[in-house]
């Protein structure tokens, strides 16, 4: 496999973990906790996280070089949701999936 090739799977790999770690994140650990965690600004951040992190998957998977635009925004989102979670607390498994996701779109969007 192509160093391109590989990069591109690494992010995918990066996204999709991103985009499971929300999602679930947001569905069960943040609405059983309460407080801070249902914050709507919050909440919508995780949640639009994990879609822009699906999407650019998607995209990748697909082979079209638009990847490169979902994957600077998902970069900038991811960077977002990561600082976020940070804020309210007890979300470690976000924070280090988001910010791994963050790093790896960086890259296939320069």
């Amino acid at each position: 496999m192509n160093p391109m090739k590989m990069d591109m799977q690494a992010c995918i790999d990066a996204c999709l973990d991103c985009y499971k770690t929300c999602l679930s994140s947001a569905s069960h650990h943040c609405l059983e906790a309460g407080g801070p965690h249902t914050e709507p600004a919050h909440f919508r951040l995780m949640l639009a996280c994990a879609e822009m992190c699906r999407a650019s998957a998607h995209l990748m998977l697909l082979g079209t070089d638009a990847h490169r635009h979902s994957c600077a925004a998902c970069a900038e989102i991811c960077a977002a949701c990561a600082d976020d979670c940070e804020r309210v607390g007890d979300m470690d498994a976000c924070v280090a999936a988001c910010r791994h996701c963050a790093d790896e779109c960086r890259k296939m969007a320069a």
